[in-house]
């Protein structure tokens, strides 16, 4: 029986999937490439990805057509790759990725970063399977300087992160940095996903960690990979309080948790109504669709939102 739930890659149509017919190793680990740009050299990049060693890597394309596609699926058969007919976040990608894998351990990374210390699809087994949902690697830019990659939640009337660089091993973040991280592909599955119908970058990942810490899932820091950019310089990020947000207040923060659930109480609703900016059928379809949601995972949760804040572990 599929574990995939049948909502994973809802809004996803359709794609084009070639080559990836050949295991490259037996790991356990496979590789998940995203793309933010054809510039990167690609058959040094997928000869890195062979040496260490992954079982299977799925390079996400774009829309633009490949005239080296034939060459690069005949000399690299473990590389599948999926050609999108639609625009979608980095999230969504990632779950097609993960709905095709279906198992095991994937590394999700962009083409323009690079594996810095070399370790292997075999070590990253070794360490890291059946551990937890996530682990994060140490970032650095071009210069070799470690980014802030850990994200830690703060309330103070407000919900608020900040951002601190990892000093020590294992380390809680709220999500992976920019996306990039080893997951375990069945915890990933059974725990939806990225949510694509959040479509701001800030607030998709907002959704998938504290999803992850509410239904008792954990994302750690580790020092044992790195990666380092290769020129891309982090883009100012989007904190509006858009439509996006505000399926993350109804999903995260406005559950309450009492004995062994969580519910969404209706007396959120005015508050949502004022803040929302639709009219009273709009705010009340989406408040009540969201409700619908909370109660059909109401047993998952094991904590709220401020509960989880309140006793975040300090770095």
């Amino acid at each position: 029986m599929s574990i995939i739930p049948s909502t994973f890659n809802r809004g996803i149509q359709s794609y084009t999937a070639v080559g990836g017919t050949e295991r490259g190793g037996s790991s356990g680990v496979s590789a998940v490439l995203l793309n933010r740009g054809a510039r990167y050299p690609r058959r040094a990049f997928f000869q890195e990805l062979e040496k260490a060693g992954f079982d299977y890597v799925i390079s996400l394309e774009g829309e633009e057509e490949r005239y080296d596609l034939e060459e690069l699926s005949g000399r690299f058969p473990f590389i599948r790759f999926i050609f999108l007919r639609e625009k979608l976040s980095a999230g969504e990608m990632i779950n097609l990725a993960a709905a095709e894998l279906s198992g095991g351990l994937f590394l999700t990374l962009w083409n323009d970063q690079k594996l810095f210390n070399g370790i292997t699809a075999v070590k990253m087994a070794e360490y890291f399977t059946g551990k937890r949902l996530c682990t994060a690697p140490v970032i650095q830019n071009s210069r070799f300087e470690p980014l802030p990659t850990l994200t830690i939640p703060l309330y103070d009337r407000y919900l608020k992160t900040i951002q601190e660089t990892p000093e020590r091993e294992g380390h809680a973040t709220l999500f992976p940095f920019d996306w990039t991280g080893l997951y375990d592909c069945g915890r990933f599955i059974r725990l939806g996903g990225f949510d694509g119908a959040i479509s701001t970058p800030y607030w998709q990942l907002m959704d998938f960690g504290f999803r992850a810490f509410l239904w008792g899932e954990e994302i750690r820091s580790t020092s044992l990979f790195r990666f380092v950019y290769n020129g891309w310089e982090r883009e100012e990020t989007d904190l509006t309080v858009d439509a996006s947000y505000r399926l993350f207040y109804l999903k995260n923060l406005a559950p309450v948790f009492r004995g062994d659930h969580a519910y969404l109480p209706l007396r959120r609703y005015p508050s949502f109504l004022v803040k929302s900016g639709w009219d009273i059928l709009g705010s009340w379809y989406e408040f009540s669709h969201e409700r619908a949601w909370v109660k059909q995972n109401a047993s998952r949760f094991r904590i709220d939102a401020r509960t989880l804040t309140d006793h975040w572990e300090t770095p």
